[in-house]
This record gives C-alpha cells, sequence and structure tokens, in this order.
C-alpha cells in the first residue's frame, strides 16, 4: 500500500495559477473546478464526451477540449487527473516529460479541504453519500453556504457539491485505495466499516487500519457506536470523540422510533440524558436513522443548534440513487434507482422496499467487479432472494480483468425464479414487458444501471 504521508508537498500550489484537469466532465472533478474557479486560478481541461458539467465549466469561463492530446496542457502549472485516467493518457505523459506537477483528483481534494477551517469528512462503507448531503443540507439551510463535495446529485444546490463562501467544507471521503487519508478533516466521521474492497486491503485488520489512520487525521471523531468494527477502530485512537447509536448507549441516542407513514420514521434525539432533538425523516428507510445521527452529531461543533437538524432531517429529501424515484412504467410499475452494491447495502435498499406497501417488489441488480461478486456471492443471493422476482445482468468490471472465474449466471443459481438479461436494454424491456401496476421495481448497482431505469419509464 502507498504511503500518502512520504508523498505529501505542502508546497504543491505555491505559485500555481494555471490548473488542467484531465477528465473534467465527471461528477467527482466539478465540485473541485467551482472551488478551484471561485480562486481566480485559470482552468482548463479535458474529456471524452460533451456533457451537462462541460457545459456548465465552459459557462464559467474555462477551456474545455474534447478528446486528449498533449497540447492541451501548455501553459498549465498543475495537471489534476480521475482516477479513470490511465498512464499512458498523452496529456498525463506529456506533463510528467516536461516535469509538470501531476496528482490524481483525490490528492488535490486533500488540498482543497485544507482552504477551509472546518472540514467534515464522512467516511464509511455505507451511507457516506446520504450523512454528506444530510450535513451539507443543514448547514445551507442554516444559511452557512458550505462548499461540498458529494458522491449524488442533492437537489437543494443543484449538483454534486459547490464553492461555498463559508468557513466549512462538506466532503465524502472515499476509502477506496486509501484516498481518504489525503483529507485532515475537523470533523472525521465514521459511519460503519464492513467488508468491502478487500481486493485491495486484502483483510479486514488492514481496511479497519486504514480507517484508524483517518480517525488519527481528523480533529474530532464522529462513530457509530452500534458498529462494531468502528467501535474498534475508535477504541485504539486518542481523538476526542461524539459517538451515536440507537441500541448502545451513545452520546446521541434515537429513542422512541415510529414510521409516520410507511418506510418513514420520526424519533426524538437524546443527548446522554436530556432531550436534543425531534426529527423527523424526509427519506425513507431505517438506515437514515443513523445518517441523521451523524449529522445531529456535528451540530455543535460547527456552532450550529438543534433546530437546524430538526429543519434539515425534514427537508432533506434524498441525493441523486439513493432510493431515487425515477417514474412508472408504462404499465403503471413504480421504478427507484439505487447505489446499492454491496450486500449490506442491498438488504437496507431492500428492507425500505418492503416497508412501502407494494404488491411485488421486483430486483435488478447489475452485480460490481468480479471480486466483490465471487467474495460475497452467498451474501449477494440472500438479500436478492428476499424480492419476489430477480432480474441480474452481467457483471460490470469496471477496472477488474475478467478471468473467467465468476459469471452472474453463478450468482443466479443460488437465487431460485431469478431472469437473467444480456445488458441493459434487455433488462429495461423485460421490466417494461413484465412489471405491472402494484409493483416496485428497484434498481440496485454503481454502475450505469440507471440507464436501464431511465429506459423503463420512457
Amino acid at each position: 500500500m502507498p504511503s500518502f504521508y512520504n508523498t505529501y508537498d505542502p508546497k504543491l500550489l505555491d505559485n500555481v495559477k494555471h490548473v488542467h484537469l484531465i477528465g473534467c466532465g465527471g461528477s467527482g472533478m466539478y465540485p473541485l473546478i467551482q472551488i478551484l474557479h471561485t480562486r481566480g486560478l485559470t482552468l482548463s481541461g479535458s474529456d471524452v464526451e460533451e456533457t451537462k458539467i462541460t457545459q456548465s465549466e465552459r459557462a464559467m469561463g474555462m477551456t474545455v477540449t474534447l478528446g486528449h492530446n498533449a497540447a492541451n496542457i501548455e501553459g498549465a502549472d498543475l495537471v489534476v487527473y480521475s482516477a479513470a485516467i490511465h498512464d499512458d493518457n498523452p496529456e498525463l505523459a506529456a506533463a510528467r516529460a516536461h516535469g509538470i506537477p501531476a496528482v490524481e483528483r483525490s490528492v488535490l481534494l486533500g488540498y482543497v479541504s485544507r482552504m477551509y477551517p472546518q472540514t467534515v469528512g464522512v467516511s464509511g462503507t455505507h451511507g457516506k453519500t446520504t450523512t454528506t448531503g444530510m450535513i451539507t443540507t443543514m448547514l445551507e439551510l442554516a444559511g452557512r453556504d458550505p462548499a461540498a463535495v458529494i458522491g449524488g446529485k442533492l437537489p437543494l444546490i443543484d449538483g454534486y457539491g459547490k464553492a461555498g463562501s463559508g468557513q466549512t467544507a462538506v466532503i465524502e471521503s472515499c476509502e477506496y485505495h486509501e484516498t481518504f487519508l489525503h483529507l485532515t478533516p475537523y470533523i472525521g466521521v465514521i459511519l460503519n466499516i464492513d467488508n468491502d474492497h478487500l481486493e485491495y486491503y486484502h483483510t479486514m485488520g488492514k481496511l479497519k487500519l486504514a480507517f484508524q489512520k483517518f480517525a488519527l487525521l481528523s480533529r474530532t471523531v464522529v462513530f457509530n457506536m452500534d458498529d462494531h468494527n468502528t467501535v474498534d477502530v475508535v477504541n485504539s485512537i486518542d481523538r476526542p470523540v461524539l459517538s451515536f447509536g440507537i441500541e448502545e448507549e451513545a452520546r446521541f441516542r434515537a429513542v422512541n422510533i415510529q414510521e409516520y407513514r410507511p418506510g418513514f420514521y420520526e424519533f426524538d434525539v437524546n443527548e446522554l440524558d436530556d432531550h436534543f432533538a425531534h426529527l423527523r425523516l424526509g427519506v425513507p428507510g431505517y438506515h437514515n436513522i443513523y445518517n441523521a445521527l451523524a449529522m445531529c452529531c456535528c451540530v455543535r461543533p460547527l456552532g450550529l443548534s438543534p433546530a437546524d437538524a430538526e429543519r434539515a432531517a425534514e427537508n432533506f429529501k434524498g441525493t441523486g440513487r439513493r432510493f431515487e424515484v425515477k417514474g412508472e412504467t408504462p404499465s403503471g410499475a413504480v421504478v427507484v434507482d439505487d447505489y446499492a452494491h454491496h450486500p449490506a447495502e442491498l438488504a437496507a435498499t431492500m428492507a425500505t422496499a418492503h416497508k412501502m406497501g407494494y404488491d411485488r417488489i421486483i430486483a435488478v441488480h447489475q452485480p460490481f467487479t468480479y471480486s466483490r461478486t465471487k467474495a460475497l456471492m452467498d451474501d449477494f443471493a440472500k438479500v436478492l432472494k428476499t424480492a419476489d422476482i430477480c432480474v441480474l445482468l452481467p457483471i460490470m468490471g469496471s477496472r477488474e480483468v475478467d478471468d473467467g472465474s465468476v459469471h452472474t449466471e453463478d450468482l443466479a443459481a443460488k437465487i431460485p425464479g431469478s431472469v437473467v438479461v444480456d445488458g441493459l436494454e434487455s433488462a429495461a424491456n423485460w421490466v417494461r414487458e413484465n412489471a405491472k401496476k402494484g409493483d416496485l421495481v428497484v434498481c440496485m448497482s454503481c454502475g450505469d444501471l440507471y440507464k436501464a431505469a431511465d429506459m423503463m419509464v420512457r
């Protein structure tokens, strides 16, 4: 594993006037570009296709080129590239050949995080995007104008993030390849730690060690006392902590939990033995109680009030691809798109779906990465069997090479009555032909299954 501590250059941004960003059309790049733009830097970028994001970048005065060419980096003092860019990219190769500093997006994110006195880094295997969105909503509605970098589109700010003029930045902090170790948060949130990304970490011990490092990089740590792996990590650090939970005697605890309508919860929050707030969640799912409690832990360190948390909980309606209702099929079935891609996430999404009173739940799942599918196949099968019908797409390998050792059909064999289709269009056609009024179609994947969800409701 790389050591980011040994590669940190505190002077990286000194005297930088022109930044070139390779892969500038990605949702992860755009909030960084917005922040750099407000700092008065000259920006240029490149990507392979025109998108709404590249159009927005052009509108702010940024030079955007379609296609990658070594000439695009001319005049740049710093080159930033997305995780999807390979070493043989002509712009990246040219930067290195000419001695121009070149860093991956997550490295720049670390430097950007230190531009704000109060950075909230939200980490965890599950719930990062939702919690980041909740905390951003709380600050935004309180008039604090935060910066934000979010993994999903937040309707309130109409984007994946914003520059903000305030003192606070809220950043989704991903553990993939230890990229969150570039951050030095004012508040480091650990929602949970589960067996994910083990193709990189190999063992739970090494995964927990990465979270321990993240905690040590934080000034104050907010953590889930009901999650045993998280407790193991926090017990080994010497940082001020704020705990939340339902089952355990955490500092911030949800009590008197009840459904005010199917799948939607309200509850009291106690801080120690005193009433702190009453939250009525605007998003469905029992798991979102934990995400809201994490938000409550941030109230006092950020100089906010319990009323700010109450307002945020009620007004936060979710982020893109988090139980996002896309519409209805021609026959009247409701289609939901969700980013769930780990068995624990699928279980939370399915639990929410089952609470909502539909006649049938049709789960449409696109497995993501061969290693995860192979390692957690029984767990995936256990969750997907809870659907009335399960539709499975080919495994999306993403960054992995298919060695032929695992196939979607292997997963299907463990799910009685499941249907295997050959791609996005086939999945959409199957749903349009077979789903009916009273059905809830839940599309679950962190890949491009959302495209099929869009096709289902056209």
